[in-house]
């Protein structure tokens, strides 16, 4: 069976299951999946779906975003926005309205510096820029 393009997420899991001191197994059983499978993604031989993905890295400890990145399915910048969101969200030191305000500015200068809007953020292309009014 010829090895699919999956970047290097074979390896990488390999060396995160072994820094995590588990056999293949082991980590097969914490993630739900079968042995014979993850020796397969671990090889290179198949492309796990992202919620098999999220099992693993659930199981690992790890992001499940950077399994994205590794597999192919979330590029580096979304998942790099996803991150700057989850941990203003995340904030127990903010109130809701706070965040929301946060979440706002962060958009605009994406927008502002050319990396457009992330899914599910605050400001689209329909929404009207704060402008100073001539009088």
């Amino acid at each position: 069976m010829a090895s699919l393009n999956v970047g290097n997420l074979g390896e990488y899991l390999r060396e995160q299951r072994r820094n995590a001191q588990l056999s293949l197994r082991q980590l097969a059983d914490a993630a739900g999946v079968s042995n014979p499978y993850l020796s397969q993604i671990e090889r290179g031989l198949r492309k796990p779906s992202a919620e098999v993905l999220q099992q693993v890295a659930k199981a690992l400890r790890i992001s499940a975003e950077t399994l994205y990145v590794r597999a192919g399915i979330l590029d580096e910048r979304e998942r790099d926005d996803l991150e700057t969101r989850a941990v203003i969200l995340a904030d127990p030191s903010i109130n809701e309205q706070q965040k929301q305000v946060l979440l706002q500015i962060y958009d605009s200068f994406r927008k502002e510096n050319g990396t457009g809007n992330a899914p599910g953020g605050a400001i689209s292309d329909d929404d009207p820029e704060p402008r100073d009014k001539e009088l």
